[in-house]
């Protein structure tokens, strides 16, 4: 069992940084892949990013390419969402998630189904 723990939200204005952060704790040995999700009030829960285990591999929908950036540590117990330029409409819950991966994994897993583990998720609210 892993637990995942986010933090860092908050009410910032448009053309602000937040950094967010999911502290992952428990079976921490084994290899995992890890992403963050998102969900505004009536919509559906969306990818934002992912990164392989390594690190090496980092992928981003396309509404935030540019802008946010995903990052490990090198224990790989903490995921870092570094995120620039914040708008409106990147006011929403964000929800880290982590699921088991080979080693060599490419960490592009864009499915809320494809992951086992959650976090309780973070406010970011974007003011305009």
């Amino acid at each position: 069992q892993v637990q995942l723990v986010e933090s860092g939200g908050g009410l910032v204005q448009a053309g602000d940084s937040l950094r967010l952060s999911c502290a992952a704790s428990g079976r921490t040995s084994s290899s995992y892949a890890m992403a963050w999700f998102r969900q505004a009030p009536g919509k559906e829960r969306e990818f934002v990013s992912s990164i392989s285990w390594s690190g090496r591999n980092t992928y981003y929908a396309d509404s935030v390419k540019g802008r946010f950036t995903i990052s490990r540590d090198d224990a790989k117990i903490t995921v870092y969402l570094q995120m620039n330029s914040l708008k409106p409409e990147d006011t929403a819950v964000y929800y880290c998630a982590a699921r088991k991966t080979p080693y060599s994994g490419s960490g592009y897993y864009p499915g809320t189904n494809e992951y086992n583990y959650w976090g309780q998720g973070t406010q970011v609210t974007v003011s305009s």
